[in-house]
């Protein structure tokens, strides 16, 4: 895969302290991979900081929106606007220091032989650091609702840092994605399961953001439990997408990386 091809679309609201961090770490870890951040309107200035180091550097792309509708819209956003410019493969990452960049180089490798790939916390070798135990076992058991309801064999169909090759994103329906939470994330999993497309696990060390504050909330958490709950009534019924042949049931499973 040609480094030059991939396009990392970092989500920010009032990420002013952690997104000059994040940014550095991304393009050591990836010198070749560009970044483009998708602002919605951060009270904190740190769209205009972003701007500045767009100017500064020029594999750093900033995207304006209006103003703050959740992270899915975000993501679509952005993903609509790199493939407008051509990028063979799409990244995704929070921009709170969560992800850690030395982990990108794992999953774009993880791409030759796979549509998507997972950045998994919930599989052999991934792990949180300094989570608090509350948040860990809301994670852990919405990750086993989502595969007893949706039948998806993932361990992780709820983490945010992710790769997808151009062709996985052209398939799906993203004017159908309505998520706004973290739900968008389950959303993206089950299209690409499907469509019958290669999915592959690559475990992470997931940390504990250090500066601003989650944006987890009772409202995303309903969120996603409601559409969930209703996708798993629908989920026997095939998803419209483009012809294209058959694949093997073998194609369909879920593959992981070790560490």
């Amino acid at each position: 895969m040609n480094p030059r091809s991939v396009c990392v679309c970092i989500p920010t609201y009032q990420e002013r302290e952690s997104l000059p961090r994040t940014l550095d770490g991304v393009l050591r870890a990836a010198p070749d991979v560009h970044v483009l951040v998708i602002d919605d309107n951060s009270p904190d200035g740190t769209g205009e900081l972003a701007d500045r180091l767009a100017a500064e550097d020029p594999r750093v792309h900033v995207l304006h929106r209006p103003g703050k509708e959740g992270i899915g819209p975000a993501y679509i956003a952005g993903f609509r606007w790199a493939l407008a410019e051509g990028f063979d493969v799409v990244a995704q990452m929070d921009a709170d220091g969560s992800h850690r960049p030395q982990d990108l180089p794992r999953l774009l490798a993880a791409l030759s032989g796979a549509d998507a790939v997972l950045g998994s916390r919930w599989v052999p070798g991934g792990a949180v650091a300094d989570w608090p135990h509350s948040r860990e076992l809301l994670s852990r058991t919405a990750n086993r609702y989502v595969r007893a309801a949706l039948r998806l064999p993932v361990g992780d169909a709820t983490g945010g840092f992710r790769a997808f090759r151009r062709h996985t994103l052209e398939r799906l329906d993203l004017d159908a994605v309505q998520s706004h939470g973290y739900c968008f994330q389950i959303d993206m999993t089950r299209q690409v399961w499907a469509r019958g497309l290669r999915l592959v696990e690559v475990p992470i060390l997931f940390v504990n953001r250090e500066f601003g504050e989650s944006k987890m909330s009772s409202r995303i958490i309903r969120e996603a439990l409601v559409r969930v709950t209703a996708w798993s009534l629908t989920s026997r019924r095939p998803v419209a997408a483009p012809p294209r042949p058959a694949t093997s049931r073998g194609e369909r499973l879920v593959h992981r990386i070790a560490a």
